[in-house]
């Protein structure tokens, strides 16, 4: 095999974003988002993005005439011409096994980003930051002595 065959080979070439005509890219807010919504689909997550970047969306979200709630909280991407990284910050409800939530999300979170941009996910990085408790209804405890 001629060597300019073989380097041609040694470099896959993802024909969904090059065509004849041209190149598709794809900008890294729109994986964000997508990563984002994907993440949040699976049941077990309770909410997205560290201690401080969750007290911030929770004021943002407050503030008149906001558009509601960051999709891209909690969501960090590198993106190539045709490969993506995604690193999630995530909080999970309490009792959910972290490691299968862990494998869930990064699942779906590959899958919809493949399928809707045609880049190739090469890794999907899950930071567990918090559990949420279910709130017990009673926010004072009872007095231990009277």
């Amino acid at each position: 095999m001629p060597a300019a065959e073989a380097g041609r080979e040694a470099k896959p070439r993802n024909d969904r974003l090059m065509t004849d005509t041209g190149k598709i890219s794809v900008a890294q807010g729109v994986v964000q988002k997508i990563a984002g919504i994907a993440c949040r689909e699976v049941a077990g997550v309770y909410s997205m993005g560290t201690g401080g970047a969750r007290a911030f969306g929770a004021i943002r979200e407050r503030i008149p005439g906001s558009s509601g709630p960051n999709v891209a909280q909690g969501v960090g991407v590198e993106v190539g011409e045709t490969q993506a990284a995604v690193d999630l910050d995530i909080v999970v409800d309490y009792g959910a096994s972290i490691a299968e939530l862990g494998r869930s999300v990064q699942r779906n979170v590959k899958q919809s980003i493949e399928r809707m941009t045609g880049l190739e996910v090469v890794e999907v990085n899950v930071n567990v930051d918090d559990v949420h408790l279910p709130d017990t209804g009673d926010e004072r405890s009872p007095a231990r002595v009277e």
